[in-house]
C-alpha cells in the first residue's frame, strides 16, 4: 500500500465517509469485474459490489488488511454477497415455478373511452415510438435517437408530425361528442 493509500484507510478508519468514497473510486472497478465473473445479472454484481463497500464500512474497525490494502478484503465480501445473491435469486426462481398459474390468462382488456390509444396506434410505426418514447417516457430527443438509430433531426420531425396527427384526430374525436 502506498503512503496515500495507507492515510486512506486511516481517514476511513476514524469515520471519514469521503474517506470511503474515494476508496470506492479506486477499488470498485476491480471489484465490479470479480462480482462480474461470479454472477450472470450485472444488476446483481453491482449489489454485491455495494454489498462490500457497505460491509466495509460498517466493519472498518474491524478489517483485516493484506499486504496493507482491504481490496482482498473487499473482493472475499463480494464473493460472499454474490453467493448470496444467486442462492436468493434461485431461491425466488423455485418459488415462481411452484405457484399456481392460471389456466386461461388473458391480456388485461380496458376501454379507451377517450380514443387516444387508438389514435396513437394509427400512427405510423416510426413516429409512434417517437412519441411513445419521447412523450410517454419523457426520453429526451437525443436518448430517443440513439435508441431508434435515427438523426435527432429525424425524431423531432416525426413527433412534430405525429403530434400534429394526433391534434386533428382529437379535433375530430371532440366535434363528434358534440
Amino acid at each position: 500500500m502506498t503512503h496515500v493509500e495507507a492515510a486512506l484507510w486511516e481517514r476511513l478508519r476514524a469515520g471519514d465517509e469521503s474517506a470511503l468514497g474515494d476508496l470506492f473510486d479506486t477499488c470498485e472497478p476491480r471489484v465490479f469485474r470479480h462480482a462480474s465473473r461470479l454472477l450472470t445479472s450485472r444488476e446483481d454484481a453491482k449489489d454485491a459490489v455495494a454489498i462490500a463497500f457497505f460491509e466495509l464500512w460498517r466493519k472498518r474497525s474491524s478489517v483485516r488488511l493484506v499486504d496493507g490494502s482491504p481490496l482482498p478484503w473487499l473482493l472475499t465480501t463480494a464473493t460472499n454477497a454474490a453467493r448470496n445473491l444467486e442462492r436468493s435469486g434461485r431461491r425466488y426462481r423455485a418459488l415462481l415455478a411452484r405457484a399456481p398459474r392460471s389456466a386461461h390468462a388473458d391480456a388485461p382488456v380496458g376501454t379507451d373511452e377517450s380514443g387516444i390509444l387508438s389514435a396513437l396506434n394509427r400512427l405510423p410505426a416510426g413516429e409512434r415510438s417517437v412519441v411513445v418514447l419521447s412523450v410517454l417516457e419523457g426520453y429526451p430527443d437525443r436518448e430517443v435517437a440513439e435508441t431508434l438509430g435515427i438523426p435527432v433531426g429525424t425524431v423531432k420531425s416525426r413527433l412534430s408530425r405525429a403530434k400534429a396527427r394526433l391534434r386533428d384526430e382529437m379535433t375530430a374525436m371532440e366535434a363528434s361528442w358534440m
